[in-house]
C-alpha cells in the first residue's frame, strides 16, 4: 500500500451505498474517506419508461451513461445488441456492465461526455437515430450537441438521481476537518448539489479543499465554485482520481 496521501482526507460525492471503490482507492494511498452523498439512485417507473428503452434500443447507435443505466435498463429487458448496430459506454466501467450482460460496447480513452462526442460513432449523426439510456440530469451537453450534429436523441431515462440531505455526521466531520483535504470531482451535477444543500460553515471547509477533476470541464467548474487548486486526472475512475491526488499532494 502507498502513503503519499498519509493523514489526507478524501471527499466523495459518489450516491449512496457507491463510495466503495473510491475509499479502496484512498486507502491504497494511505488516505481515509468522507462520504458526502448528494442523491440515491432509483428506477424510474415512470409511464412510458419501458416503451422508451424499446425505442432507444433499436436504434443504430445507442449511448450508455453510466453503470447503473446498464442496471436499471436490463431490469426492464434483456439487453442485446441488434446485427448492425454500435453500442457505446461514456467509460470502461459502464462497458464492463454492457459485457456483464452479454452485451459488447465501445468506449473511449476519455471517460466523459467530450470524450464519448469525440468518438467516430458520433462525429457523422446528420438524420441518424441515436439511442441514449440514461437519468435525468447528468451528461447535460452530450443530447444538445448530437441534437446539433443533427441526430434524432431517443431518450430513455431508466433511472433517478432522489436529491438526500447531507447526513449530520457527514457535516459534522466537514466541520472539524483540518487536514489536507481533496475532493475527488466526477460530475459537476453531484458537485453544484452538495454545495447548495450544505451549512454555511460546512461548505467553507469543502471549499478549502484541493480538487482532483475527471476533465478540463470539471476543473474549471470547481474553480468558478470557489475551490482554489484543481488538477486533472487522466479519467473519472477512482485510482486515477486518487492517482492525481497522489501525485500532486505537496508532500508527494
Amino acid at each position: 500500500m502507498g502513503t503519499r496521501l498519509a493523514g489526507c482526507t478524501v471527499l466523495s460525492l459518489r450516491p449512496v451505498g457507491g463510495h466503495a471503490p473510491l475509499r479502496r482507492a484512498a486507502a491504497a494511498e494511505g488516505a481515509r474517506l468522507l462520504a458526502l452523498s448528494p442523491w440515491r439512485l432509483a428506477p424510474r417507473d415512470a409511464p412510458g419508461t419501458a416503451e422508451a428503452l424499446s425505442r432507444a434500443l433499436a436504434a443504430p447507435v445507442v449511448v450508455f451513461t453510466s453503470p447503473a443505466a446498464v442496471a436499471h435498463a436490463a431490469r426492464l429487458q434483456p439487453l442485446r445488441v441488434p446485427p448492425g448496430a454500435q453500442w457505446l459506454a461514456v467509460g470502461s466501467g459502464t462497458r464492463q456492465a454492457l459485457r456483464r450482460t452479454g452485451a459488447e460496447a465501445l468506449a473511449p480513452e476519455r471517460m466523459d461526455t467530450e470524450g464519448l462526442l469525440g468518438l467516430r460513432q458520433l462525429s457523422e449523426v446528420d438524420g441518424l437515430d441515436i439511442g441514449l439510456v440514461t437519468a435525468p440530469g447528468g451528461r447535460g451537453e452530450l443530447a444538445p450537441e448530437l441534437v446539433r450534429r443533427g441526430a434524432r436523441v431517443l431518450r430513455a431515462d431508466v433511472y433517478a438521481r432522489v436529491p438526500v440531505a447531507p447526513s449530520p455526521r457527514a457535516v459534522a466531520a466537514l466541520r472539524r476537518l483540518r487536514g489536507p483535504a481533496w475532493l475527488a470531482l466526477s460530475s459537476g451535477e453531484a458537485l453544484a448539489t452538495v454545495l447548495a444543500a450544505l451549512p454555511g460553515d460546512a461548505r467553507a471547509a469543502l471549499l478549502r479543499a484541493d480538487v482532483a477533476a475527471a476533465s478540463e470541464r470539471l476543473a474549471a467548474i470547481a474553480r468558478e465554485a470557489g475551490f482554489r487548486r484543481a488538477v486533472v486526472a487522466a479519467s473519472a475512475r477512482p485510482r486515477d482520481l486518487v492517482a492525481a491526488a497522489a501525485a500532486a499532494h505537496p508532500l508527494a
